[in-house]
């Protein structure tokens, strides 16, 4: 069984240390368990999940919900304060704009730096090179400082090395929302390819119809819980319901779901997946003109 996935998260929670003042931490260093000057912020509690190989797992929540710390945290970026957290197989990917690369080299050079870093053979490298370039596209801008790159630019030139690098899981966190449609689409298609080839795909992004368009399963972070995990179009429109719903609905539903409900009805279709004119999930209607958002 162990050997079906490519990730396993166990009982992971991540809590940081919050000081109203500076000085407190080097009080606290000295203070040697005898007193207590920070107070505890769970960014994730109790978190369970796994994630079979193959699998596009996407990852819904608003702001602040622990998407990104749970990324890092499987990236192996972050340590967790409890639980465990396994990942078998090589994995990579973007967590945010420009990440790796140095902004006073230029695309050409970050690309020969990052595919070393990466450990990509020396035999291969020329290859790489010639795939990333022409899946960015970025022109002469290839000659230029990455600094002076657009966010649009370095995303392309990110995507474009980590979709050409071989690896078994491949990890997205809001980085495309920064490009252009033709760009996304092609990106779409490069995620859809490499899940063909059996890779396994992690999704984070706020744009609820990709979230449906490209993965097969979702999870639902609140305030660093899991609120529901399964299939990926009802838990994306329990997410969507949510945020448009006010107190104490919201807390009543957001219950409801911990608790195991609402489920999903029977004639329900079974999601492929796979983007098609007919799948594509359009989002839900904007909210009347005197909504208020709930405050949790």
């Amino acid at each position: 069984m162990a050997s079906e996935l490519a990730a396993v998260v166990e009982g992971v929670g991540k809590c940081y240390h919050i000081y109203d003042k500076n000085i407190d931490r080097l009080k606290q260093s000295l203070a040697l368990g005898q007193r207590r000057l920070y107070r505890e912020f769970w960014a994730l509690r109790d978190i369970s999940f796994d994630v079979k190989r193959g699998e596009t797992l996407g990852i819904v929540g608003a702001n602040g919900s622990g998407k990104s710390t749970l990324l890092q945290l499987l990236f192996g970026v972050l340590h967790p304060t409890v639980g465990r957290v396994q990942v078998n197989g090589k994995i990579g990917g973007l967590l945010e704009l420009g990440a790796g690369f140095n902004p006073e080299e230029t695309g050409r050079e970050n690309i020969l730096i990052n595919a070393a870093i990466l450990g990509v053979p020396k035999d291969q490298i020329p290859e790489l090179y010639e795939k990333v370039i022409a899946f960015a596209d970025i022109g002469d801008f290839l000659d230029q400082p990455v600094k002076v790159y657009s966010s649009g630019m370095a995303v392309r030139l990110g995507f474009a090395l980590q979709i050409n690098v071989q690896y078994e899981i491949m990890v997205i966190d809001e980085a495309l929302a920064v490009g252009d449609e033709l760009f996304q689409r092609r990106c779409y298609a490069a995620l859809e390819e490499f899940r063909n080839r059996g890779g396994t795909i992690l999704y984070v992004s706020h744009a609820a119809a990709s979230v449906k368009q490209l993965c097969n399963r979702a999870l639902f972070l609140d305030h660093g819980r899991l609120i529901q995990q399964g299939r990926c179009k009802i838990v994306v429109d329990n997410y969507q319901k949510f945020l448009y719903m006010r107190e104490p609905k919201r807390s009543q539903f957001k219950q409801e779901l911990m608790d195991g409900g609402p489920v999903e009805m029977e004639s329900d279709p079974p999601d492929s997946g796979i983007a098609t004119d007919s799948t594509i999930s359009t989002d839900p209607a904007p909210p009347p003109p005197d909504y208020e958002p709930g405050l949790t």
